[in-house]
């Protein structure tokens, strides 16, 4: 049976279990962060225009709706959201992600929304129903409201993974932020 947990429950965690490898090629970003998304650079041409985000907070809202999971507050911190400007929230599962990004989406306060969440594989099919949903619902609420909506909800087989993986949450983060300051940027050329 899947399930979600919080980091409460992780660290009860005793017995150590398989965990799989991350690719031993994982590519880095000037930076020093391991790179997201597609490798390698965009050649775009000088005569045409770039709407590219960053991943700047200084001026945003951010709602993170979190299923008993959080992760994601120090990377809001080093973007320069104020703490007055982040609404977390909590909501049972996984499973249930996609309705509260959609609602927070829809009121038009946050300039993005942040998901974060991880379902644990189990003996049954239910991981697969609840991950594809929680994928599927959260593109929608994106696709939808025009809200930009950060995936950081983790799929693995056992708790060790997410352990793993638990700077995920703040990746999520700075897609949401790029993407945020992208749309702002595009909706600022339109006038």
């Amino acid at each position: 049976m899947s399930e979600t947990w919080s980091d409460a429950d992780v660290e009860e965690l005793e017995e150590p279990g398989e965990l799989r490898e991350e690719p031993e090629e994982r590519r880095e970003r000037e930076d020093g962060e391991p790179q997201q998304h597609a490798y390698g650079e965009l050649d775009i041409p000088d005569d045409v225009n770039v709407l590219e985000g960053m991943p700047d907070g200084t001026r945003r809202g951010v709602a993170i709706v979190a299923s008993r999971f959080n992760g994601a507050l120090e990377e809001l911190d080093e973007a320069g959201v104020r703490r007055d400007a982040v609404t977390v929230m909590p909501v049972p599962g996984a499973f249930e992600l996609p309705l509260a990004a959609m609602a927070l989406a829809k009121t038009r306060r946050y300039a993005c929304v942040v998901a974060l969440g991880c379902v644990v594989r189990g003996e049954t099919p239910h991981f697969d129903f609840i991950a594809s949903e929680a994928a599927s619902g959260l593109q929608l609420a994106a696709l939808e409201t025009g809200v930009p909506v950060a995936f950081g909800v983790l799929t693995v087989d056992v708790k060790e993974q997410a352990l793993a993986r638990i700077n995920k949450g703040a990746e999520a983060v700075r897609t949401a932020l790029e993407m945020a300051d992208a749309f702002a940027q595009l909706r600022a050329s339109a006038r």
